[in-house]
């Protein structure tokens, strides 16, 4: 709603909309959200309400590590530090680093995701393992990726982000060390025939193995594509679901009452009906002591006719 000076209040910012929606646990997610669109659609506001009706449900693992941004904000920034120095380390090779970081990060990780799921706990939400499972994975991501460290920075996380796969769990550890150029081989001045021809077939075999490694990266790219597509289209679904219980429950509820209406109007129409009978018994009734009370009528008439015949 507006404020008295004309401005708009927190309910028109969409961001703060979008900061509530993330906050709630999902079951509470999409009726909040049509809440909020319908009332955007109200004061014409429809890029807003495109906008908030678009934002999807987040899964529980996305909800838990929303939670935890939220509910630890200084842990989350030195963890978003950790990824931020990680990632350097790891486009530079520098082999000391990237152990140290290591270590820290599987430590870290395992940590966070505890305390992820003793919040949810604590709010009513218990994680199954799997699920916390699905939320290491996304801090796991958050370390590696950029993009996904933004996403959880801002706490929106929709669903499970997971680490590219040039990124993974085991890649620092297996990272080669960094060569010193000072210390480097000198190279060959060997230019017979033979080590030409030796030359070139291990320039042929890297080319190949790179080129080999880029089809990977490329097919491992378009998997987490499809993946996050499937996904997307999951939650989607997940959400029309949940909004066809909302209409059925509601119909069940609607269903229910005019039952008991029914049943209430039968109780009244058996108790008319039972007057009714008991009305029309009493009529025949009076109406047969009615004939019966002219018949006298009519016989005590005649007797009385006679009688004064007699005394003349």
């Amino acid at each position: 709603m507006r404020r008295e000076d004309g401005r708009p209040g927190p309910e028109d910012d969409v961001e703060a909309v979008l900061d509530e929606l993330y906050a709630l646990p999902p079951s509470e997610f999409v009726a909040r959200r049509e809440e909020h669109a319908a009332r955007a659609r109200t004061r014409r506001r429809a890029q807003d309400a495109r906008r908030i009706h678009a934002a999807r449900r987040p899964t529980l693992a996305g909800w838990a590590a929303n939670l935890l941004r939220r509910s630890r904000p200084e842990e989350a920034e030195r963890f978003l530090e950790l990824g931020r120095a990680l990632r350097e380390a790891y486009a530079t090779l520098d082999p000391s680093g990237l152990k140290e970081l290591s270590a820290q990060r599987r430590r870290i990780v395992s940590e966070m995701s505890r305390q992820a799921a003793a919040l949810a706990r604590e709010a009513g939400h218990p994680l199954s393992d799997a699920v916390q499972r699905d939320v290491e994975t996304t801090l796991r991501a958050v370390l590696a990726d950029p993009e996904a460290a933004a996403v959880w920075e801002a706490g929106r996380v929709e669903g499970v982000l997971t680490p590219p796969s040039e990124f993974g769990a085991d890649a620092v550890a297996a990272a080669p060390p960094r060569r010193d150029p000072s210390r480097a081989r000198k190279p060959r001045t060997d230019t017979t025939p033979a080590r030409k021809k030796k030359d070139e077939e291990a320039e042929r075999r890297r080319a190949e193995r790179e080129e080999r490694a880029a089809r990977a990266r490329e097919e491992a790219r378009a998997a987490q594509a499809r993946l996050r597509e499937r996904r997307t289209a999951r939650e989607e679904s997940a959400a029309a679901l949940e909004r066809a219980e909302e209409l059925e429950r509601e119909a069940g509820k609607r269903v229910a009452a005019l039952e008991e209406q029914l049943t209430r109007a039968r109780t009244e129409q058996e108790r008319a009906d039972a007057k009714l009978a008991e009305a029309r018994e009493h009529d025949q009734a009076a109406a047969e002591e009615l004939k019966g009370a002219e018949r006298e009528a009519d016989a005590a008439a005649r007797r009385a006719e006679r009688a004064e015949g007699d005394g003349a």
